[in-house]
This record gives C-alpha cells, sequence and structure tokens, in this order.
C-alpha cells in the first residue's frame, strides 16, 4: 500500500478497502496504519480498533456490516422520498403564484381516461416494466359484467411476476372465499399475497409507488392517471397502513376469533350501528347483501339479549364488544 488516500464516493466501499477488509477477515486482525489510506473502511464500519492493542484493527462481521449498509441505504431513499415530497409541496404554492407563465406539461401529473376498454389499454402499458403492484379491490370488482376485465388483469399480473415483481392486494373480509378470488389466486405463480378488511376504500391501484390508478366516477368508466408524487405517496402511505391493519387471507389464510359469542364480522356490524347506519349501509360499507346483514345483526341482537333496535345499540355499548382487539 501507498501512503496516498483513495477517493471515490461516500455509499460503498471501494475496491481497495474491500481487498483490505478481506485481508482483515482472513488474519483476524489489520494494522491501523495500513488502513488510514483507505477511510472508507472505518466511514462504513468495516473495521474497529483492537481492545487489546490500538494499533491493531479487528473486522466487523460481515452480516453485521452489509446490514448498516443496507440500512443507510434505506435511510437515504427514505430522505430523497421526503425531499421530493417537499418539493412538490413547496412548488405547488409557487405554481400557483406564476399561474400565467404556466405551460402544459408533455407529461401532465393527472390525467383523466376515459371508456372501460381504453382504461384497460393504458394500465397494460403502465404495466408493462413494472415490478410491484398494490391494489385495493372492493367488492363490486369482480360482477359479472367485469369478468373479462379480471382476466385481462390477470394476464398482466402474471406478467408481472414473471418479471420477478411482487403482488399486495386488498379485499373485504366478504371475498375471502368467494370462487372467483380463489381461483384468481390458484393461478397466479410468484410472489403474491392478499389480506382482508372490514371495509376497504373504493379501488386503488399503484405502480412501483410512483404511478397510482384511481377511478373518477362511481360506474368506473372515467379513471385518474396520477403522476403527482405527493399524492402518490400520501397513497401509497395510506396502503401501507391498512395492510399492516389486515388479516392474511392468501397464501396462508388466518381466521379472527370469535370473542364471548360475537364473530368479528359481528363487531364490525355493531360499530357501524352505533353510529346510526341503516341496514343497506351497513351492506354496503361491508360488501354484502341487505338480507345478509340482517342475519347477522339479528344474531348480534340474540347474543346479546336485544328485543329492539334502540335496546341492541344500548346492549353493544354496555358489553364493551368494541374496546376488545381483534
Amino acid at each position: 500500500m501507498t501512503g496516498e488516500t483513495h477517493r471515490h464516493a461516500s455509499e460503498e466501499p471501494c475496491e481497495a478497502g474491500l481487498e483490505l477488509y478481506a485481508l482483515a477477515l482472513r488474519e483476524g486482525r489489520l494494522r491501523a496504519s495500513e488502513a488510514r489510506s483507505v477511510p472508507c473502511l472505518a466511514a462504513h464500519g468495516l473495521l474497529r480498533p483492537a481492545l487489546d492493542d490500538l494499533d491493531w484493527l479487528e473486522p466487523v462481521a460481515p452480516a453485521v456490516a452489509l446490514h448498516r449498509l443496507l440500512r443507510s441505504s434505506a435511510d437515504r431513499v427514505a430522505d430523497e422520498r421526503r425531499r421530493s415530497e417537499r418539493l412538490a409541496e413547496s412548488f405547488e404554492r409557487l405554481m400557483r403564484l406564476g399561474g400565467r407563465y404556466d405551460v402544459s406539461p408533455a407529461d401532465p401529473l393527472i390525467t383523466v381516461h376515459s371508456q372501460k376498454e381504453r382504461i384497460s389499454h393504458i394500465l397494460d402499458e403502465a404495466m408493462a416494466d413494472a415490478t410491484e403492484i398494490l391494489a385495493i379491490q372492493p367488492h363490486n370488482s369482480y360482477a359479472p359484467s367485469k369478468v373479462g376485465f379480471a382476466e385481462a388483469a390477470l394476464r398482466r399480473d402474471q406478467d408481472l411476476l414473471d418479471r420477478g415483481g411482487r403482488i399486495r392486494a386488498l379485499y373485504q373480509h366478504t371475498l375471502r372465499h368467494a370462487p372467483p378470488i380463489r381461483a384468481r389466486y390458484e393461478q397466479l405463480r410468484g410472489d403474491v399475497q392478499a389480506r382482508t378488511l372490514d371495509e376497504v376504500t373504493d379501488r386503488l391501484i399503484l405502480l412501483d409507488r410512483t404511478v397510482a390508478f384511481i377511478p373518477a366516477n362511481t360506474d368506473r368508466s372515467l379513471a385518474l392517471e396520477v403522476r403527482q408524487p405527493a399524492l402518490v405517496a400520501y397513497l401509497t402511505t395510506t396502503f401501507d397502513r391498512l395492510w399492516r391493519l389486515a388479516t392474511p387471507m392468501y397464501p396462508q389464510a388466518v381466521h379472527q376469533p370469535t370473542l364471548n359469542g360475537i364473530t368479528p364480522r359481528q363487531r364490525a356490524i355493531a360499530a357501524l350501528l352505533t353510529e346510526g347506519h341503516t341496514d343497506a349501509d351497513i351492506a354496503d360499507r361491508l360488501g354484502m347483501n341487505v338480507r345478509t346483514a340482517r342475519v347477522h345483526i339479528a344474531k348480534l341482537a340474540a347474543n346479546l339479549g336485544s328485543e329492539s333496535r334502540a335496546q341492541l345499540g344500548y346492549l353493544i355499548g354496555r358489553s364493551g364488544i368494541l374496546d376488545q382487539e381483534r
């Protein structure tokens, strides 16, 4: 080694540093003087002073060193994402002030697409190079009229999985045993997981955490393609938080326990009843028909010993079932 100090990017160790680190691993230690010309060894925590002799350095275990470097890399990515969000927020205000200077961007940050066939084609193009899908699928995503679109979505998803991508999907609890959902996951091969919640938002598709597709009207004949960084980051954070609260459905299903004779579905209905929702509202929010909702309400009333709707609300509050963890 010469006395010259190696200069290189600080993000990772240089070749000279890795060679010295490998030597230290083989020998068990390294003279401190040999490492002075390669400062990245100390900067990245690959070597540490020997306790019995400070003139010598000992190597840190490679697994520990790698974990530190990866964590540092993840922190930089997170910092850059926060920086992007701050820039977007700052320039939103500036763009309003400088509106008369605006020109239409070649790639708009929010685009409206119409007609379901056109929307499906746009999704095909957007997913051509994607490596991650985060999706929220409400209960009406697999109505009979949507079968053709479901088949097209299945082909798109499998193409992504074949490229080594991954899929994370959220559904309502009412779809845990739905034949179309079961058939879908029996066909897909790759890194795909699904979870369920009592209630989910309207449909959402996030690609690589950089572009989002959301409905623009109730029948989904219009869709918004969102590339505005702050909005996409907000939607991504929302998905991540819902994902952590959700119950695994695939590949390993987890069943919520019944507590004191009250099922998880009945607790969800009880919460909506105390908020004053009608049977129709409850059915729509939980993805079931009104008849099924009323059956659950009747069972809940029987379990709590209620003889009227007004008494049921009182008994729900007194029972403490809404305070129990799911």
